[in-house]
């Protein structure tokens, strides 16, 4: 007999036992994958690599909770979403943090020659990404009324 608050293993759209088990051994993985790339003795190209997967898997640490029968994918996804935006607005923050440490402590020193952080095409393409996850996060919330 299934509890009513929880839906049952597999029921309502939730996850199964074997899928949330996935699931979890797949989110170690891609971190213990990572660590394997980054302590590969071989290729500068594979440890650069490495070195992104480690901060994407432990971003993806954060779902580890979610890998439980029962919880919706549609839970897991609206989580996704929600880490991805905000990575998205921190790693904004601290460009520009970084930024304005530049021009009022390190300008008076040595003057900066490059262009404004804002005029940069990744800066735009990181806040374009922010406004789609928190516009893809709004409709998926929308669809599930």
């Amino acid at each position: 007999m299934s509890d009513p608050v929880q839906p049952a293993a597999g029921e309502g759209g939730g996850l199964s036992p074997p899928a949330a088990r996935r699931l979890e051994y797949s989110i170690i993985g891609l971190g213990l994958f990572a660590l394997v790339l980054i302590f590969q003795p071989f290729s500068l190209t594979l440890f650069g690599a490495g070195c992104a997967l480690v901060v994407l898997s432990g971003l993806i640490n954060n779902l580890l909770p979610l890998c439980q029968p029962g919880i919706t994918v549609r839970t897991v996804i609206n989580t996704t979403l929600i880490i991805a935006f905000i990575f998205c607005i921190v790693m904004l923050l601290s460009i520009t943090a970084a930024y304005l440490y530049g021009v009022y402590f390190v300008d008076a020193i040595n003057p900066d020659t490059s262009e404004p952080f804002y005029h940069q095409t990744f800066v735009w393409g990181v806040a374009a990404v922010a406004v789609v996850l928190a516009a893809a996060f709004a409709l998926s919330n929308r669809m599930s009324r």
